[in-house]
């Protein structure tokens, strides 16, 4: 039986500032977090008319400013071909150039955000991209769902633009298919109209709120609630759903006074224990978990754990119960780039493939794609996260930066 999820969305008041907390929760515990600001929009996924200030060929990368003063980098290697604003006599990018962008991630740990030329739409089921492409899927569609879905959009396909479709597209209809197909195509068009005509720095589209992104890539089968106790933002979200043809009933309105919605959930002792160290299991063991510039280590200790069986065994279930905690406390944290995870050291085979299928089984629940790359013959493992939005530990810290300037 499928475990489903509750998104929950509530202000909250963090180091003096009001922000809005978007919780997903599932199998009774929190997997993650997202602080959105009230006064101060993400730049995620918005498209500029950005112009290239230097090119360092050395490390084959431009570096275009999107608006006054915030500057951007961007990787020359990269395939989409840049959509060109001002007349140019050749196809190689120059400083001075103007070139329609879309921020692709955000500023992480002191580096800038980066921006792509393949500009991308997304929406509940698909998303077009500007450079054109054989159709894509989602890994966690099966090769059935593939099927029924390409007989459905092969024949309406773009000829000069990609198709990606995500997994809530595994229950949508063929006219649910074909309608958001055009729609984001249309905004496509659009955008490329628009920009045609704006001067530079201007800002062509803005992405969603950052929490109707959360709900967005949530997977719709499995959400089964939606709940709020603010009267704007439930207003916001009906608005939402009914656009996109979604019925409401698995949206409430949380409005009771004597017990808030943050502390129903105690929100702010999941704050506290993420930024913790250390993480203790169910079953005695303990996780420490440290993140450095270079990458984020997380070592699996036994701690008060205590099998009756041989000791292989007792490792063997250590760490398969640590399996499932990493991948919620690395989309909880929101822990990216390079992962190293010391397990307790395992002397079979069969043992070591199998907590590898385990782990990645887990991190395949993320939105945020997460991949078991290898172990080492120092039986560490080392997984990959892609690097989109800050962790929540700099967003927290930044947060108190900010209060006490």
């Amino acid at each position: 039986m499928r475990k489903l999820s509750k998104l929950i969305l509530t202000p909250m008041d963090i180091s003096g500032r009001k922000r809005l907390t978007a919780a997903l929760v599932k199998d009774g515990r929190i997997c993650q977090l997202n602080l959105c600001r009230f006064e101060h929009k993400s730049i995620l996924g918005n498209i500029y008319v950005g112009k290239v200030k230097n090119i360092t060929e050395n490390i084959r990368a431009a570096f275009i400013e999107i608006a006054d003063g915030i500057m951007c980098y961007y990787s020359m290697d990269e395939k989409a071909v840049p959509l060109y604003m001002n007349k140019k006599k050749s196809g190689k990018l120059k400083p001075g150039d103007e070139l329609l962008v879309q921020v692709c991630r955000e500023p992480i740990r002191g580096k800038l955000p980066c921006v792509t030329c393949d500009l991308n739409f997304s929406g509940r089921y698909l998303v077009v991209t500007a450079v054109w492409a054989k159709l894509g899927f989602s890994g966690k569609l099966s090769a059935e769902e593939k099927r029924r879905l390409k007989e459905i959009l092969q024949p309406i396909l773009p000829e000069d633009a990609g198709v990606i479709v995500r997994t809530n597209s595994r229950n949508a209809s063929e006219e649910d298919l074909q309608s958001e197909l055009e729609r984001l195509l249309e905004c496509l068009r659009q955008v490329k109209e628009k920009a045609a005509t704006r001067t530079c720095f201007s800002l062509i589209y803005e992405n969603l709120p950052e929490y109707l992104q959360v709900l967005q890539n949530v997977y719709e089968q499995d959400l089964e609630e939606i709940v709020t106790d603010n009267k704007e933002l439930y207003a916001q979200i009906s608005h939402y759903l009914e656009y996109y043809g979604m019925t409401d009933n698995r949206l409430r309105l949380y409005e009771d006074k004597l017990l808030p919605l943050s502390r129903l959930y105690s929100l702010e002792t999941v704050l506290k224990e993420a930024l913790s160290e250390k993480v203790w299991l169910k079953s005695g063991a303990f996780l420490v978990i440290q993140q450095t510039e270079a990458f984020v280590s997380i070592d699996v200790n036994t701690g008060k754990y205590t099998g009756k069986k041989d000791y292989q065994e007792t490792f063997r279930k250590i760490n398969l119960e640590a399996a499932k905690e990493i991948a919620r406390q690395l989309r909880l944290r929101n822990l990216s780039g390079m992962i190293l995870i010391d397990f307790i050291n395992l002397k079979e085979q069969k043992d070591k493939e199998e907590l590898l299928y385990t782990l990645q089984r887990y991190l395949n629940q993320d939105p945020v794609k997460g991949n078991v790359v290898d172990i080492t013959k120092l039986n560490i493992v080392e997984v990959t996260r892609k690097k989109i939005r800050k962790s929540l530990a700099e967003e927290l810290r930044e947060e108190y930066q900010e209060s006490v300037r």
